[in-house]
């Protein structure tokens, strides 16, 4: 299976400041952990055009545009909360990692590959529709999903970063046309994610949340896939799969404090794979900030879209996170009857 590998060298100029986790140092590690994978010849890169003001349109407003474009273009760059910080190239990395999904959209479209990975940055699941936080300017996941759901496509997106995705969950919390499941440790920033949400209006049910507590392995994030998120995505039907596959449940990251390796993502990988056909499945890169952990996983999964196996870590097992399983389904239940109940 061929793979295409998403990649703008202006993802390297966003500065996030001295000493920052998410720096671009990241993306070398995912580009020599793909080359570890042993699948160059299945991988095709290509560069991202930036993301259209109308495609942002689709999950930002306005205010939110025009003040990260100043704050890069006109003031040179700064801080934007504790975590978030712009330089003068940022707005450009942002426009282009928003766009990666949409470029790969048209690439997909005409049969150039079955999949795609992104390698963008800055990372995008935390941004709100009027707010950038978490390392995150522009939400690209969402963006692609708006952009899909434009043309009647029913999307789910999978979140498997450590961190609740609370900005793409905002986005489509009332969209019953996505469909967001999120894998995360909790508690943990940015303390979203619960179980009793659930969606709202005419989305009940299509916001699917699984938190997990800090040790988890593995074997649990497979069982939460089997059990739950299986289940209700079949029940939804989604015709384009987008994954933030965010690395740093990592038992290595320092920014976490979960069990995962880097064999855990490529079984990951493997199952959410068979939620959609080929040409459907869109990867991108959220967090991940151990060098060598993100490279080992980011070449697992990416080893995994492209049909082989590359496990340098074996996969885990043994921690906890099985034993709530029950409880998460019932709160979830719970909660989707009292919104039926007030409709």
């Amino acid at each position: 299976m061929t793979v295409l590998l998403g990649f703008h060298h202006s993802y390297l100029d966003h500065d996030a400041g001295h000493g920052h986790p998410e720096a671009p140092d990241r993306l070398a590690a995912v580009t020599r952990g793909i080359a570890r994978a042993g699948v160059a010849e299945s991988v095709v890169e290509f560069a991202p055009r930036a993301a259209t003001t109308e495609e942002l349109l689709l999950v930002h407003s306005p205010t939110h545009l025009d003040a990260l474009a100043r704050l890069s273009i006109t003031h040179g760059g700064g801080r934007i909360d504790a975590d978030t910080a712009a330089g003068p190239d940022s707005w450009e990395a942002a426009l282009r990692a928003a766009g990666a999904g949409p470029s790969a959209i048209g690439r997909l479209d005409l049969g150039e590959a079955d999949a795609a990975f992104l390698a963008v940055r800055p990372p995008g699941h935390h941004a709100r529709p009027g707010r950038a936080m978490g390392f995150c300017l522009l939400n690209n996941v969402a963006v692609t999903a708006a952009v899909l759901t434009q043309r009647g496509e029913r999307v789910v997106v999978i979140d498997w970063d450590a961190h609740h995705g609370n900005g793409t969950q905002e986005a489509f919390y009332d969209d019953p046309r996505v469909l967001y499941v999120s894998m995360h440790q909790s508690p943990l920033y940015p303390g979203t994610g619960s179980p009793d949400e659930v969606g709202e209006g005419p989305a009940v049910g299509t916001t699917l949340n699984l938190p997990l507590p800090a040790g988890t392995t593995g074997d649990a994030y497979l069982a939460a896939f089997d059990r739950v998120v299986a289940p209700v995505c079949e029940a939804f039907g989604p015709t384009w799969l987008l994954v933030s596959a965010g690395f740093d449940a990592h038992r290595a990251d320092p920014l976490t404090t979960m069990g995962l390796s880097a064999g855990d993502f490529a079984d990951l990988t493997v199952r959410v794979m068979e939620l959609v056909g080929p040409c459907r499945r869109l990867f991108f890169l959220e967090g991940g900030y151990d060098l060598e952990a993100l490279a080992a996983s980011a070449g697992s999964c990416v080893a995994a879209l492209a049909g082989g196996s590359y496990r340098p870590e074996t996969s885990t097992s043994g921690g906890p996170g099985r034993d709530g399983l029950d409880a998460v389904s019932q709160l979830r239940e719970a909660a989707m009857s009292r919104a039926d109940a007030g409709r």
